[in-house]
């Protein structure tokens, strides 16, 4: 082995001097130079880049020299222990070296051929490679900013995989020597991005990092990964950075994610506040450190960076605020527990009481299939003993009912339309980690579009709510002499409808016939009395968090966290019952499958009114009324336009309770 390493030391003399004498044109060495093919084992090279010390001068001054020694032991402990000198350096073709070699090692060329299978991968014994993470790592960093040219010299990228790896050792992160190539990854980002060492050194990152060695504490990699490093100008960076965050800090993230600043976050969008907007993206520092931007005394100033004129009653709203803590948040534990059992009251009893319905109605008209009888009460329109007044109305051709004025139908189609809008808004908000809610907001042009959709909408709403009790309080002035509070056609709730909804479950349990109703049902009221609780949880919640900084004025900040959960809980429980309480009740029950287009023409035809509301036309015939009740019915064209209308909401209103009912259950799951 030592006559070995003297004749190749020997020939790197000779061949040496051969340059030398090559350049004077005098003749070449008659040694032979030694041919290297990509079996040329490593020994061969250890025998002269094994040597401690071993260098050549690099050109750049006279006596500066370019060392080139390694520590065999080392590399092959690596992970690329395994692999051939010349699988990398394969633009070697002899030793001694030709006096031209460029000396390039393409690191991406190679895993990629690795990573498709035509170049041989070599590992040390027991490892195993996962060739799926060595194909993304290769288009993460192609991809990446430390792949673009740099400006300094176009010819190169800013940075290559040596740059940051060294270039024979190195080792998974798991290994002992990883680890400590881990804890080295600011000094080695450093050497670029200096000015980002000096704030991290600082940080309580830094700290833990520097002076405890600490392998939990956050590195560079672990916020701006290891590869797919982009520009933290661009929206998608600032968001997995963010999401880099929730890794270590789970609770805090989860807890920022039911805040708007995160479910926008979530959504793929960074325009709101992130986790370094508050807390620094370097030099962060512990809460109680008087140099942190979140602490007390520094919290008006952070908030006033997004929130210019916020005021001090910002400082008491709490970014990672939880509800089911009630020592530390007691007045969001209350709420947030209140509109549990708010909604699930709700829904036990009404779902409950559509699925009775359902069964009796079912029964009801199997059992008249049998006997032979319509399966519906309202085929056709039946004179044979009805009362003069009828019989001379269907001579005529008025064989329906005025149910609904035309004020009534429109705005109800604005009451549906504005709905509709504020709930795919909005829920794409509150679920922003279902699948849906990206595509929904990004085809809505991004959230701050979607927020203005949803504040139109929430505007149209409430012109349409306000303007309906004007005209009522305008009509009961008006009508003040006949009106009766408590009549037959009021909409407040006397004590027949605690009578009707009894009769009701007592007809459900087949213990009773089906109530008579009158003008108005009580669930029809219920119904139309919700829209006003709505308005007062909604509507207040959504305009406290519409304008922020005013309310800040008047009050303590913690009430924008009660605003957003009373906001998503109640616009939950609104969606959720009208598309499928309110869809029952109108639309999916056996008597009215598939819909019922009253609400559109205005109309209901004779026989159905005599069915469903038996105590107002019974009261009609008496006092001699229907006949001013009793209409023609619509025309083909309207009827046909108000099925198209009515199927195209539907629909619509199906596919918003998918979007929010899968939206809970992944908001579910996940918290």
């Amino acid at each position: 082995m030592i006559g070995r390493r003297i004749s190749l030391a020997l020939l790197l003399v000779i061949g040496t001097c051969t340059c030398a004498i090559a350049q004077i044109d005098t003749a070449p060495t008659m040694l032979d130079p030694i041919e290297v093919t990509r079996d040329t084992p490593n020994e061969t090279c250890w025998d002269c880049h094994g040597v401690e010390g071993f260098a050549t001068p690099d050109g750049e001054t006279e006596h500066s020299m370019r060392a080139l020694s390694l520590q065999p032991q080392g590399f092959e402990l690596s992970s690329h222990g395994g692999q051939q000198c010349v699988g990398c350096h394969t633009d070697i073709a002899q030793v001694p070296h030709k006096p031209d070699l460029e000396r390039k090692v393409d690191c991406v060329q190679c895993h990629e051929e690795t990573a498709a299978g035509t170049r041989p991968m070599s590992l040390p014994d027991g490892e195993t490679a996962d060739m799926e993470l060595v194909v993304a790592q290769i288009r993460h960093y192609l991809e990446s900013k430390h792949a673009e040219p740099s400006k300094d010299d176009p010819s190169r990228p800013n940075a290559t995989c040596v740059d940051c790896h060294d270039a024979h050792y190195t080792y998974p992160v798991g290994d002992k020597a990883g680890q400590t190539f881990r804890l080295n990854t600011p000094q080695t980002c450093g050497n670029c991005h200096d000015k980002q060492l000096g704030e991290y050194h600082d940080s309580v990152h830094g700290v833990a990092v520097s002076r405890f060695e600490s392998t939990e504490a956050a590195v560079c990699s672990d916020c701006h990964t290891a590869h797919a490093i982009t520009s933290t100008e661009h929206d998608p960076m600032k968001v997995l950075i963010t999401e880099n965050c929730g890794s270590c800090h789970e609770e805090s993230y989860k807890t920022y994610t039911k805040t708007y600043h995160g479910q926008v976050s979530q959504l793929g969008y960074a325009h709101t506040a992130k986790c370094f907007d508050c807390h620094a993206p370097h030099s962060t520092r512990a809460l109680d450190d008087p140099r942190s931007m979140s602490h007390d005394d520094n919290r008006l100033k952070t908030c006033q960076a997004c929130h210019k004129n916020a005021p001090e009653g910002f400082e008491l709203f709490h970014p990672h605020g939880n509800a089911n803590d009630f020592e530390n948040y007691p007045y969001m534990f209350i709420v947030s527990k209140f509109m549990i059992a708010l909604l699930a009251g709700v829904f036990a009893f009404f779902w409950s009481h559509s699925l009775l319905w359902f069964y009796r109605e079912w029964v009801e008209m199997r059992a008249a299939r049998k006997a032979g009888t319509a399966a519906t009460p309202h085929i056709r329109v039946d004179t044979d003993g009805a009362p003069a007044l009828v019989q001379q109305a269907a001579a005529e051709g008025r064989t329906h009912v005025r149910r609904f004025s035309p004020l009534w139908r429109t705005a109800h189609l604005l009451f549906a339309v504005a709905i509709m809008i504020l709930v795919l808004t909005g829920t794409a908000v509150l679920y922003a980690d279902s699948f849906w809610a990206p595509h929904v907001i990004r085809a809505l042009g991004g959230p701050q579009t979607a927020a203005i959709i949803h504040r139109v909408a929430a505007v149209t709403f409430a012109i349409v709510f306000f303007g309906h009790i004007f005209v009522t309080i305008w009509t009961l002035i008006k009508n003040r002499k006949t009106f009766r509070w408590f009549g037959p056609t009021s909409l407040l709730p006397n004590w027949q409808d605690l009578k009707d909804a009894y009769a009701m479950f007592r007809w459900f349990f087949g213990f009773g016939p089906k109530p008579a109703f009158d003008h108005w049902t009580y669930y029809e009221k219920f119904d139309y009395w919700a829209p006003f609780w709505g308005m007062v949880i909604i509507g207040m919640s959504g305009a406290m968090l519409w304008f922020p900084e005013q309310v800040a004025h008047y009050l303590p900040g913690w009430v924008f966290n009660i605003a957003t959960i009373v906001h998503g809980e109640e616009a939950f429980l609104a969606a959720v019952f009208l598309f499928t309480v309110h869809y029952f009740n109108c639309h999916f029950r056996p008597e009215k499958a598939p819909q019922d287009i009253s609400i559109f023409t205005g109309t209901v035809p004779l026989d159905e009114f005599k069915h469903e509301r038996a105590a107002e036309y019974e009261r009609l015939v008496e006092s001699g009324e229907l006949d001013d009740v009793l209409v023609a019915p619509p025309s083909a064209r309207m009827t046909l336009g108000s099925q198209i209308l009515g199927a195209v909401l539907i629909v619509i209103g199906l596919v918003l309770l998918f979007f929010v009912l899968s939206g809970f259950w992944t908001h579910l799951v996940a918290h």
